[in-house]
């Protein structure tokens, strides 16, 4: 069943009002007739099942059938920070960790990062990767959509620390030493929203690596093998929703 994101302003009086590209994507891509039912998330995560009562190439008016007790997001809120990449890679990565259940992504300038922000082309940018993470969110029957942050330097990154239980970075030299154990991190984690940061296709600098785990980031690996940057948030994003949405089955 085909499943749309509106704002909350969108609904009203038990009906939705869709208009703009999801309209399009109705009316002239999936041919949906009146009588056709879709799902409708709002911006509270709520998942209504919804009827179509007219359609045309302008908007859509949808009766709601039902709320549905259904919320598909991960209940650890995990914002995957990252070093400036190149936009192939970059889109991705947002399209892949929507669907894996990330709750943002925040690019990061960073020493190794071969891309530079452009401030007159952020807008677009964004806007691109935001649409990604929509149609992702979409794909995936997520119930809310990824957030997509403008980019932020490496200090204002390390300044947000507090906002979140947990920080990490991904660092490949700690993979060597064995002295920090991912398994057992997420094993004591008793918090909601955790903040990882992979470094660019370069890989985080060693003076980077000194500022963040002098604030407090804690240096995790990834298994005993290197990773590509736009390899390494999946694996993480896996591990997560392994330890959080599944420990209860494997306890079985």
């Amino acid at each position: 069943m085909q499943r749309y994101f509106v704002s909350n302003k969108s609904i009203k009086n038990n009906k939705i009002t869709i208009t703009d590209g999801d309209c399009y994507h109705m009316y002239k891509v999936m041919r949906m007739v009146p009588g056709d039912i879709v799902l409708v998330c709002d911006e509270d995560q709520k998942t209504y099942r919804s009827q179509i009562e007219t359609i045309n190439n302008e908007e859509v008016i949808l009766t709601i059938l039902e709320t549905l007790k259904q919320n598909n997001e991960m209940k650890i809120k995990v914002t995957v920070a990252q070093g400036l990449i190149r936009r192939e890679k970059q889109e991705e990565v947002v399209q892949k960790i929507t669907q894996l259940g990330a709750y943002a992504y925040l690019p990061v300038e960073m020493e190794y990062s071969i891309v530079k922000v452009k401030t007159e082309k952020v807008q677009k940018k964004k806007e691109r990767m935001q649409k990604i993470a929509k149609e992702a969110s979409e794909q995936s029957h997520r119930s809310s959509i990824l957030k997509v942050y403008d980019p932020v330097s490496f200090k204002e990154l390390v300044d947000i620390k507090d906002q979140y239980d947990l920080c990490l970075f991904a660092y490949e030299e700690i993979a060597k030493t064995g002295e920090s154990a991912l398994k057992k991190i997420l094993e004591s984690f008793n918090g909601t929203n955790i903040l990882i940061l992979f470094g660019p296709e370069g890989g985080i600098s060693n003076a980077e690596a000194q500022i963040l785990s002098e604030r407090g980031f804690l240096p995790v690996e990834l298994g005993p093998r290197i990773l590509r940057t736009e390899t390494a948030p999946l694996y993480f994003l896996s591990a997560i929703s392994y330890q959080f949405e599944l420990g209860d089955q494997n306890e079985i």
